[in-house]
């Protein structure tokens, strides 16, 4: 049936803009006034951009006030017991990532020293500010026993009171923020560095011009990134409504990161050629900045995706249906420029040892591909449960920029 409506997306176009700008601005000034501590300028440039978004997205846009939160503000039902008890299940929570954190020897070695930094600086202000947050949240809220709350009971015993699922659900949420924020929190310390040692005076061609972009169109994507791990609340509607609960959902999501594509990357899907897109057009610079330039334009429709989710960006987790910016022309723009920009950059296809070799690059590239394929479908089918999604996915069936392909 033709003639669906597209729904409301979950953030406002100008109010990621502002934070997009706040955060470029942010490190700037980092630059300017040289702040060498990778901790600290990866916080200071999180936090201005979070104190923008919650801003305007509270004051402005009212967030806070939508259906999404479970939040009554007309409701007055205060309780310490709920509130000790979900705070009990935020310890608990903590204690479950610290646990893991000791056990696996990933987190021993001294890649991730700014985050447990960072994590140890913010840890005592997290723990007192939680309390009165908690207490004002709960009395507003439409169903308070949450999930923290069944967490805090499952601390202290009380097995009356637990929802297992739920348990499951909030469990699975804490792992992929234990899992994603130690990795892209401590690529954005490094990222940061970087920028603020890096000498503008060696931009003097398109080449030095696109490496510079290059590197850092990715200082910006985990920068928001980042933040989205950090800001799930329910306060700014940016809290978890569900993660994914399948096995090959985690599986073909968490090989594209490391620790783990270390070993998948290298020994199953190493398609990268020695003489890469650079190599063949050296010759002739404007081919050369025709072809970077697409690179470039591709990478930023995935910056673009990334930056749209606001406060909310959480791989394997539902928070918030986008149906605003690239998200408006297909349900996977990131994706797809992505997969499309590895085939420029590559360039498997262009003979350079032998042909068999050229096709054994390409498959490996469309494996790649596949593996994204296979994101794209369970996250569709994760999403999928929500009314909403429904809806959007309908429209761009009819609309979309890819609605030929389903896409």
């Amino acid at each position: 049936m033709k003639n669906t409506t597209l729904p409301e997306s979950a953030t406002r176009g100008w109010v990621v803009l502002a934070g997009f700008l706040t955060f470029m601005i942010t490190i700037l000034a980092l630059k300017h006034y040289q702040v060498q501590d990778r901790t600290i300028a990866a916080m200071i440039s999180i936090g201005a951009t979070v104190v923008v978004l919650a801003v305007l997205d509270i004051f402005v846009v009212k967030v806070h006030r939508r259906e999404s939160t479970g939040l009554d503000w007309s409701k007055n039902d205060p309780s310490i017991s709920r509130t000790l008890t979900k705070f009990i299940g935020l310890l608990g929570s903590i204690g479950f990532i610290a646990f893991l954190y000791w056990l696996f020897p990933e987190y021993h070695g001294s890649f991730y020293d700014s985050f447990y930094e960072f994590f140890w600086m913010i840890l005592p202000w997290w723990l007192v500010l939680s309390l009165p947050y908690i207490y004002i949240l709960d009395s507003k809220q439409k169903s308070p026993r949450d999930s923290y709350y069944q967490m805090g009971s499952l601390v202290m015993l009380k097995f009356d009171k637990v929802n297992f699922a739920e348990i499951w659900q909030h469990l699975l949420g804490w792992l992929v923020k234990g899992f994603f924020l130690p990795l892209m929190f401590t690529y954005l310390g490094n990222d940061i560095s970087k920028f603020i040692a890096f000498d503008f005076s060696t931009i003097v061609d398109f080449k030095t011009f696109f490496d510079f972009t290059f590197d850092n169109l990715f200082l910006f994507d985990v920068g928001i990134v980042s933040m989205g791990y950090i800001m799930s609340l329910k306060l700014l509607d940016s809290h978890l409504r569900s993660t994914e609960p399948t096995m090959r959902g985690w599986l073909v999501a968490v090989i594209c990161y490391q620790p783990f594509w270390s070993l998948v990357g290298k020994q199953y899907i190493d398609y990268v050629s020695p003489k890469g897109w650079g190599y063949w057009f050296s010759d002739s610079p404007t081919l050369y900045a025709l072809w970077g330039s697409m690179i470039l334009i591709l990478y930023g429709i995935y910056l673009w995706a990334s930056v749209m989710f606001g406060l909310r960006f959480s791989n394997l987790t539902h928070r918030g249906i986008l149906t605003n910016g690239p998200y408006r022309y297909t349900k996977h723009p990131a994706y797809v420029s992505k997969n499309i920009a590895w085939w420029f950059t590559s360039v498997p296809f262009l003979v350079s040892e032998s042909l068999a070799e050229t096709i054994r690059r390409c498959f490996l590239v469309l494996l790649i591909n596949f593996v994204y394929y296979l994101r794209a479908k369970t996250e569709e089918d994760h999403l999928g449960r929500d009314p909403i999604y429904v809806q959007y996915s309908k429209w761009i069936d009819e609309h979309g920029l890819f609605r030929w392909l389903k896409w």
